[in-house]
């Protein structure tokens, strides 16, 4: 049985959860719960100057010093970065985490998103959530359990998807004061500085955050907000524990 205090992020890149979700997770945290930070890659091709083998040391740390922020664990998967693929060997690293970690709560990127390697993370997320109590997938070295975790997609990069249409979320949390954490953890992920300029062509990449913070804020009167949809299929939980734990910070669209 889960834990009623465990949340995982489950992400992509290194510092994608410091951009979607890190408010949640250190208001969550403020709640007494355990944060854990995964992602499927080191981020082994967000640079310009450094080998691969090199960047992932660097970047790994990066996001042990982001997670430790909130006194929590980062783990990552170790798959290939730009080559995240929805298979076998990917999803049974996923389904291995969950059910070590056994979350009650899960946070994943968006279905809709400017690159596959977060779609698919999506979707691998969603499967190890779903599939992390059945017996006949084994795993060794670790038990299955139940229930099936609450599953919550963040937003995509810009709040659009690759059509350029609004995704709206069904829930805004308003993390206008915990936002210090936020661009604290962030900021901890130097190496990108001058990768975001090379390939995105954009500086200060905390002002991209700061700014998409600062339009989700908007949509509930706050100065800064993370917005999520909540995994609703069959098999999943129905109640929507984040606004059960944060209350009044979580406001519905």
């Amino acid at each position: 049985m889960a834990s009623d205090k465990i949340a995982l992020s489950v992400c992509a890149h290194p510092d994608d959860a410091e951009f979607f979700c890190a408010g949640t997770l250190a208001l969550l945290r403020q709640k007494d719960w355990q944060i854990h930070i995964a992602t499927m890659t080191p981020g082994d091709c967000g640079t310009v100057e450094y080998s691969r083998e090199e960047i992932s040391q660097i970047r790994k740390g990066e996001a042990a010093r982001a997670a430790a922020v909130l006194n929590g664990q980062y783990h990552c998967l170790e798959c290939d970065d730009v080559f995240i693929m929805y298979d076998r060997p990917a999803l049974m690293k996923v389904i291995k985490l969950i059910r070590e970690i056994q979350p009650s709560l899960v946070l994943t990127q968006c279905p809709e998103d400017y690159m596959v390697d977060h779609t698919a993370t999506g979707r691998l997320a969603m499967t190890g959530c779903f599939c992390c109590g059945l017996p006949n997938i084994h795993i060794e070295g670790v038990d299955t359990f139940e229930p099936v975790p609450h599953l919550y997609y963040m937003d995509p990069a810009e709040g659009k998807d690759n059509f350029g249409e609004v995704i709206k979320p069904q829930w805004v949390i308003d993390i206008s004061n915990v936002f210090d954490t936020k661009l604290e953890m962030l900021s901890c992920h130097e190496s990108q500085r001058n990768w975001l300029m090379t390939h995105h062509g954009m500086d200060e990449y905390t002002e991209m955050m700061k700014h998409s913070s600062a339009e989700r804020g908007k949509l509930i009167g706050a100065n800064y907000g993370e917005g999520f949809r909540q995994h609703l299929g069959h098999a999943f939980p129905q109640d929507n524990l984040l606004k059960a734990e944060l209350d009044d910070l979580v406001h519905e669209l």
